[in-house]
């Protein structure tokens, strides 16, 4: 450990509201990453930047840093443009399991290196990881060749990419410190600056459900990773959205999964594929591939797209019966029905607390140890703006308990507010910042 720093004395200058200078940040990610910082000095550190922030320069290095804490890719050997998307997570979020595939069948490399549930939020690989024997810890040199070969690949972080965001990633998730510009920006621009990219779409999602509910400071996050994409050499496009309900139908790791192999049937929520058609066509205009959502339906309905999100599962070492037989992954047998309590407009959906309410029926983490059950979540029936009689269900809840099903059934009804007028919706696509 370097003699010349101190933890403690970090801790309390960040806490105080001074500014940490690069050295100081380099050694603060360094000697945690190598274990000699302690995962309650870090989560005091956290906490500290969640309170009193960082300014450009700071959040630059703290990226920087924890890119550098692991190998940075060379992708010269792949001759496609190689482009990634990532969002700032949401309920019902799983945009990645459709666009990956969806864009890869088009002639982009997509490098996806993904996250887990953070909060309320679910994540890409305990999606994946839903899907029997699906592999997300493959190699650097797995990956590349996977990418060569069929240009794409979903993994996570690895002690090779980025093992300092991996650590602070699940601190954040269970120190209540994830909703920093700062710390998201630097998670996430950490991975896919060391994925030797092109260029990088951003889906940055405000709302009640999303992490930034208040637009402006979504609209800062945004800005924020477009400039330091910038700096790095990196095409970065960031996509403002909206997150007031849960994205798609269903809420849960499994039954996203699903959804997900319908969407690319063809089958997919309107909501759903049009944040996932806006993400792709960014992609692919930084790609210069012609065609856009013409391009990108076509390959849909071919099935090209499914067969690509196929050969994904096959070569991470998932079950592709699942393609046919749903009943191979985990879902819940118990489940009940949430009826509305009275007719109206659904005038609004606390969709943070449906996040929560997976993550008490075990889908999420409270510690950063806890096992995921991919088998439990939420069939949404009636979201905002939808009209609803007396006694029609909500939600549909499912659990790996019969008990856990019933005792959420007053849980969720509350989630919703049902008025006799109706409510105007707000735009899904807002902004684009580039």
């Amino acid at each position: 450990m370097n003699p010349n720093f101190n933890t403690v004395d970090l801790i309390r200058k960040k806490r105080d509201g001074n500014k940490l200078n690069a050295s100081e940040i380099r050694f603060l990610i360094t000697e945690y990453t190598r274990g000699n910082i302690l995962d309650y000095q870090m989560s005091a550190f956290l906490m500290s930047v969640y309170f009193q922030g960082m300014d450009f320069d700071e959040t630059a290095c703290l990226m920087q840093t924890m890119k550098d804490s692991g190998q940075v890719l060379d992708l010269a050997h792949i001759q496609q443009p190689v482009i990634d998307k990532h969002s700032t997570g949401g309920v019902g979020d799983k945009v990645s399991l459709v666009l990956a595939p969806l864009v890869a069948s088009c002639g982009v490399c997509v490098p996806m290196i993904s996250g887990r549930g953070l909060g309320h939020t679910g994540g890409t690989l305990d999606k994946l990881e839903s899907i029997p024997g699906f592999r997300t810890d493959l190699s650097v040199k797995e990956f590349k060749r996977q990418l060569k070969t069929i240009g794409v690949a979903m993994i996570g972080q690895t002690a090779e990419i980025a093992p300092a965001d991996k650590g602070l990633y699940a601190l954040r998730d269970v120190t209540a410190t994830v909703d920093s510009i700062p710390l998201i920006s630097a998670s996430i621009m950490s991975k896919k600056l060391a994925e030797d990219l092109d260029g990088l779409v951003l889906d940055v999602k405000s709302g009640n459900g999303a992490f930034m509910r208040d637009y402006k400071k979504a609209k800062m996050l945004a800005h924020n990773m477009v400039q330091i994409g910038k700096r790095s050499g990196v095409k970065t496009v960031a996509v403002l959205t909206s997150m007031d309900d849960p994205l798609g139908v269903n809420v849960g790791n499994s039954l996203e999964v699903i959804e997900s192999i319908e969407a690319l049937k063809g089958n997919g929520p309107n909501d759903l594929m049009e944040v996932t058609f806006a993400l792709a066509e960014a992609m692919l205009r930084i790609a210069k591939i012609k065609g856009g959502r013409k391009l990108l339906e076509q390959k849909i309905t071919s099935g090209a797209a499914l067969d690509k999100f196929r050969e994904v599962v096959e070569h991470q070492g998932g079950d592709a019966h699942i393609f046919q037989d749903y009943s191979l992954l985990p879902v819940s047998k118990h489940n009940i029905k949430v009826l509305a309590p009275k007719s109206g407009y659904v005038h609004a959906i606390n969709t943070f607390a449906i996040g929560m309410l997976l993550v008490e029926l075990g889908g999420g983490r409270r510690q950063k140890e806890d096992k995921i059950d991919s088998s439990c979540g939420f069939k949404i029936y009636k979201k905002k703006g939808d009209y609803v009689n007396k006694g029609e269900p909500l939600v549909e809840v499912f659990s790996s308990y019969v008990r856990g099903a019933h005792t959420k059934r007053t849980a969720v009804q509350d989630l919703y507010t049902i008025k006799r007028y109706k409510v105007k919706h707000r735009a899904l696509i807002r902004e684009t910042i580039s």
